[in-house]
């Protein structure tokens, strides 16, 4: 009953709809796809407003009325120190509560714009227990994909290996925005950096890795990147990268996306840009067809999103590769004895409750993301470099939203829709991006009714969301379980506030009444004088951050004391292992890294075949 009595307290319950009373089983289910930890601490803090309420009234937060749960609430959040808490709490509520207001008068499904091509796919269950093949990928996300496709067309007999399960489009148009999410993302969504500030950095599992939840904003990676990747750090496939990006763009039908669909929060994003003169324009993406269902992040519900599971993966299968899901590889088999040096020689995969399987292969190909490649390769007996798992850099990542006079209905469009780059000569893109309906990622201000009366007007506010090109300053550590530690650099911490500042002056251009901040203290401002004032008080530990870009973690350059993998991806200290996804990375791309993770892949792989 505890979180009951908290959900009703945060969302004011007070009996008069009937969509509040389903929140607490709906977030009962969100609670138990997320770690033991984050389950644990939420439950913790409900006893602790629960025994606050005791300690203040003699009953339970489900025993009080509305007006007495608001005041026990507006007595907490008197408290400067616990008002982050409430936020954390506030979290995982709002998305609950915003997939019960969905069901009840939110948006119709659309349908198919195009059916699912074949794939070649195998439950780890049935896989047998020994087989042999070319080479094998780990992974079978933007790295994983081309790398397979590339082999495959080079006539070598590929097996693809999955943590996640495979999810139809069709599949994703049954189900509502949250259910999917809590399959699709890795630990249901609540991966997070530990550090300072704490980070949420939510990364895909499935059949088509991140591809299946990204925005599908496609960003060609800058050539002052590719000239830095080149001459700084001896980064071999950044000479002649274009190539390859222009082979992405190909497979994943990249265009710019069209003005019909963009929605009221790209044309606002547009018309504070023009009006303040700033350079901005719609997205290019890998969405042809796009209806506007504002779910990408979700996975495309009309099969519009070009995601590797729908483009790249079937080319890769036609050419003969074949995908185990369900599948965690739990260490690279390495021949020891060989002349010349440790080789790799297959896998070990874990089956769920079914013990495991091997399958012996010459080459692997690590394309498990920058999260999980690290502790994969200690697990092999392969992480001895110093720098492994070190150089991670996320894309720190913040959000405004500008309340306006008119309904925007940001949920209705293009969820990554336009681009402004007036900034990004500093390392500050913003992108106005929406959320699917119920799902809203900006934190609300206030609590109880205050709280609920945001929720009620949700549909009156544009948000926009900025991501800075970051120094790396993380590691990702562990070897069975993934710990990611992340201290922001001071001087990302300032243009994660010039960001801030940046969202505010677009949004009041655009004519919004007031800005959303995100700053437990200031939470609305009604002019940019305010917005200025609120920032010189606070610091970017105060704002709500998150990530969804982690690069770098087994960097590849030149330097062997530097880098774990030589120029073309080539993991030092054995023969036959190559790294083909975004770990590979040598620096923050400075944009959606898509594009440039299979570009690499596709140049690291194809070099292989050559050799």
């Amino acid at each position: 009953m505890t979180l009951t009595g908290l959900t009703s307290a945060l969302i004011a319950d007070d009996g008069t709809a009937d969509w509040p009373r389903h929140v607490p089983a709906r977030l009962e289910t969100l609670l138990a796809t997320m770690p033991l930890a984050a389950r644990a601490g939420l439950r913790a803090a409900a006893r602790a407003v629960d025994a606050y309420a005791m300690a203040r009234t003699g009953r339970t937060l489900s025993a009080l009325t509305a007006p007495e749960r608001d005041s026990v609430l507006g007595e907490l959040a008197a408290r400067p120190a616990l008002l982050p808490l409430l936020d954390v709490l506030k979290v995982p509520v709002l998305l609950a509560a915003g997939t019960e207001r969905m069901l009840q008068d939110g948006p119709a499904p659309r349908g198919l714009t195009r059916q699912d091509p074949p794939l070649d796919l195998t439950p780890a269950p049935a896989w047998p227990a020994r087989s042999t093949a070319d080479a094998v990928v780990i992974g079978s996300g933007a790295g994983g994909a081309i790398a397979a496709r590339t082999l495959a067309r080079a006539g070598l007999d590929i097996v693809v290996l999955e943590e996640g399960q495979h999810h139809s489009t069709e599949s994703f148009g049954r189900r509502t925005p949250l259910d999917r999410f809590t399959d699709l993302y890795r630990d249901g969504g609540a991966t997070v950096a530990v550090g300072n500030p704490p980070l949420l950095l939510p990364t895909g599992r499935a059949v088509g890795g991140t591809t299946v939840v990204n925005s599908g904003t496609c960003y060609r990676t800058p050539g002052h990147v590719l000239t830095r990747w080149s001459k700084d750090f001896g980064f071999a496939p950044a000479d002649g990268f274009d190539r390859h990006l222009d082979e992405a763009e190909r497979t994943l039908r990249v265009a710019t996306q069209p003005v019909d669909v963009l929605g009221n929060n790209g044309r606002i994003a547009l018309k504070g840009a023009r009006e303040l003169g700033w350079r901005a324009a719609p997205l290019r993406r890998n969405a042809p067809g796009c209806q506007g269902s504002c779910q990408c992040v979700v996975g495309c519900p009309t099969g519009a999103k070009q995601s590797v599971q729908l483009s790249v993966l079937p080319e890769a299968c036609a050419a003969g590769a074949r995908i185990v899901t369900g599948a965690r590889v739990e260490r690279i088999l390495v021949d020891t004895d060989r002349p010349g040096g440790p080789r790799a020689a297959g896998v070990r995969v874990r089956r769920g409750e079914g013990g495991g399987f091997e399958i012996l292969a010459p080459l692997v190909v690590v394309a498990a993301g920058a999260l999980q490649s690290p502790p994969l390769l200690r697990r092999s007996g392969l992480g001895r470099h110093p720098r492994l798992g070190r150089n991670l850099s996320v894309h720190p990542a913040t959000s405004l939203a500008g309340r306006f006079a008119e309904p925007v209905t940001a949920w209705e469009g293009v969820l990554q829709s336009v681009g402004v780059e007036e900034h990004h000569a500093q390392g500050v893109l913003i992108e106005a991006t929406a959320t699917p309906p119920g799902m809203g990622s900006f934190i609300l201000p206030g609590l109880g009714t205050e709280l609920r009366r945001e929720l009620e007007t949700a549909d009156r506010l544009a948000t926009l969301g900025a991501m800075i090109a970051d120094r790396p300053s993380g590691r990702v550590l562990g070897r069975d379980r993934t710990l990611i530690r992340y201290d922001l650099d001071p001087r990302d911490a300032g243009r994660l506030l010039r960001a801030v500042r940046a969202m505010g002056e677009l949004l009041f251009a655009a004519g919004a009444e007031e800005v959303l901040t995100g700053i437990p203290r200031t939470p609305r401002v009604r002019s940019l004088t305010e917005l200025d004032a609120a920032l010189a008080g606070t610091s970017a530990r105060h704002l709500h951050l998150s990530a969804y870009h982690p690069t770098g973690t087994v960097a590849a350059g030149a330097d062997p004391h530097r880098f774990p993998a030589d120029p073309w991806g080539r993991l030092r200290g054995v023969h036959g292992v190559l790294l083909a996804d975004a770990s590979v990375l040598p620096s923050c791309p400075q944009v959606n890294p898509q594009l440039g993770i299979m570009a690499a892949a596709l140049a690291i792989t194809e070099t292989a075949v050559r050799a």
